[in-house]
């Protein structure tokens, strides 16, 4: 009997972990609650045409275990880098001045936002996720495609804390995860 009851656990888990969604939030949303509970913020800077950016969204962000942890840790915003919306931070508009209605399925015009906060170097990659404190400064932004198994050590490294008092590399060595 318990070896049935050991198989039907292992059949259904994977359904019940597998509905966990990132529950993605606009900037203004996320400024809101964390008014009432500060938290770090998690920004998804992408664009429409950027395949890694989808792959990154079903792969990284649609594994039940990181969407969990983004949701209880972080305040996860979605944003488009080369999109329309304009975005109120504190007294200062971020707007796409240059944005082409025509090309909005196809390369636009980069966002003052995600110049200010997604450039590395100068330089603007897509994917790319920029981790903030809860008074919404930068932490680190980190360009590129990145899987399920290398995010949760960032993941944790930021929403621990442990930013503010050793290098990642320090705390990657001793990081337990579950990948």
């Amino acid at each position: 009997m318990r070896q049935y009851l050991l198989f039907f656990a292992f059949l259904i888990l994977p359904f019940f972990s597998a509905g966990q969604e990132v529950q993605w939030l606009k900037f203004e949303e996320a400024v809101q609650l964390n008014e009432k509970e500060p938290r770090p913020f998690l920004v998804d800077f992408y664009t429409v045409w950027c395949g890694p950016c989808r792959m990154m969204n079903k792969r990284t962000f649609g594994d039940p275990i990181i969407a969990q942890y983004i949701n209880e840790k972080f305040y996860p915003i979605k944003f488009n880098a080369e999109g329309r919306d304009s975005v109120r931070l504190a007294d200062q508009l971020f707007f796409n001045p240059d944005y082409d209605p025509k090309r909005s399925r196809s390369r636009n015009s980069t966002h003052q936002l995600t110049r200010a906060m997604a450039s590395v170097n100068g330089r603007i990659a897509y994917p790319t996720v920029v981790y903030l404190n809860e008074r919404m400064e930068i932490i680190t932004p980190v360009q590129g495609y990145i899987q399920a198994a290398e995010m949760e050590p960032i993941l944790h490294f930021i929403a621990e804390g442990a930013y503010a008092d050793q290098e990642y590399q320090t705390f990657r060595t001793s990081f337990k995860g579950s990948f």
